[in-house]
């Protein structure tokens, strides 16, 4: 238990000391890189305020991309310092197997990958709106391209621009499906603004001036070229996230797009969807395969044991986003898509876990 203690406290210190150190390196790469679209009216403080601010809030989705990456490397070094220190030896002399003395970095492991789920879960989803605003445009007064969407009742709803501060559109047009209690019906607005407390939009200079009756349901007037439109699903969040955004969205965020009408982005949020079932499996898969490299012949350097695990995630994660990709473009069902790197690299885990040498 002593041993286990200590190995778990080495894996947690690796893994403290890999997490700041990649994600230091990632915002210092990209602040320099971009840090043109800090520059502004105000001088240092104002701008040193807004990066401050915008990394904040990007530890998040930083940490969500970096996260097996992260559990990896920690994983292997602390199985690297034990080999360099000359601590697994005497272990295996004694009669304790390789898969014996790994637990405690295997269950720390496990650990550390379940914060990546949780933070997909918990976290992101809170901080998808701010993770949207541009660097150069900290007030969000640019005007932001919209996109058109289908409400479960077989509304669809379309925009040209939208202005995020104000949660305010311009060229809003909705069209009410024929089954619906009034027919077919088409109604614009120049301008339409979103009310989340009312869960509708408040259309104003609306065309054609006066709709036929009866008006379909979800249409209320306010007045001479005024309405108020209930939806239950197509609100301003929705119309401006961008396809790239929904890995931001929570689970249940995800299934209720996937039970929505609009067809055209049932496959890459279905696919997305069914990875996050798999995520945990693609991770705890990888960090075995890197354990089982630099184990499997512990003569070996470092590293050239490094140089190896790097090769093998690259081709890992290449499988894993070349099935994410032929899922998007319906070639693979998504589950196919979601399942197919776990079903191909978990029998060469356990064989390359069960060949380290012992």
């Amino acid at each position: 238990m002593t041993l286990d203690r200590a190995l778990f406290f080495s894996f947690l210190r690796s893994y403290a000391i890999v997490f700041t150190s990649l994600l230091s390196l990632y915002v210092i790469i990209d602040l320099f890189t971009n840090l043109d679209d800090f520059a502004g009216n105000g001088g240092l403080v104002t701008m040193l305020a807004r990066i401050g601010k915008y990394y904040s809030i990007r530890v998040a989705q930083i940490f969500d991309r970096l996260s097996e990456a992260i559990t990896l490397l920690a994983a292997v070094f602390t199985v690297s310092w034990m080999q360099r220190n000359n601590e697994l030896l005497p272990q295996l002399s004694a009669g304790i197997s390789t898969q014996r003395v790994l637990r405690p970095v295997v269950f720390g492991a496990m650990l550390m990958l379940s914060l990546g789920p949780l933070n997909q879960e918990l976290v992101l989803p809170r901080v998808a709106d701010e993770l949207q605003v541009p660097r150069d445009d900290p007030q969000q007064k640019r005007p932001l391209e919209m996109r058109g969407g289908f409400d479960p009742n077989g509304v669809h709803i379309e925009a040209f621009s939208g202005y995020r501060r104000d949660l305010r559109v311009k060229g809003f047009s909705v069209t009410f499906p024929e089954s619906g209690s009034a027919g077919m019906a088409f109604l614009q607005a120049d301008e339409a603004i979103w009310s989340p407390a009312e869960s509708g939009w408040y259309l104003y200079n609306t065309t054609p001036e006066v709709l036929p009756e009866p008006l379909p349901e979800q249409l209320k007037p306010l007045g001479p070229r005024r309405y108020f439109l209930a939806v239950k699903m197509v609100d301003f969040q929705s119309l401006t996230r961008a396809s790239h955004l929904y890995p931001l969205a929570s689970t249940a965020k995800l299934q209720e797009i996937l039970n929505s009408a609009d067809s055209r982005r049932l496959a890459p949020v279905a696919v997305i969807f069914h990875m996050r079932f798999t995520r945990p499996l693609v991770g705890i898969l990888m960090i075995v395969l890197g354990l089982a490299i630099v184990l499997r012949d512990q003569n070996r350097h470092v590293l050239v044991s490094s140089g190896l695990c790097l090769v093998m995630c690259t081709i890992y994660y290449g499988m894993v986003y070349g099935c994410k990709y032929l899922g998007d473009q319906d070639v693979l069902a998504a589950p196919l898509a979601a399942w197919l790197p776990v079903i191909l690299f978990g029998p060469i885990a356990i064989v390359q876990y069960d060949a380290m040498q012992t």
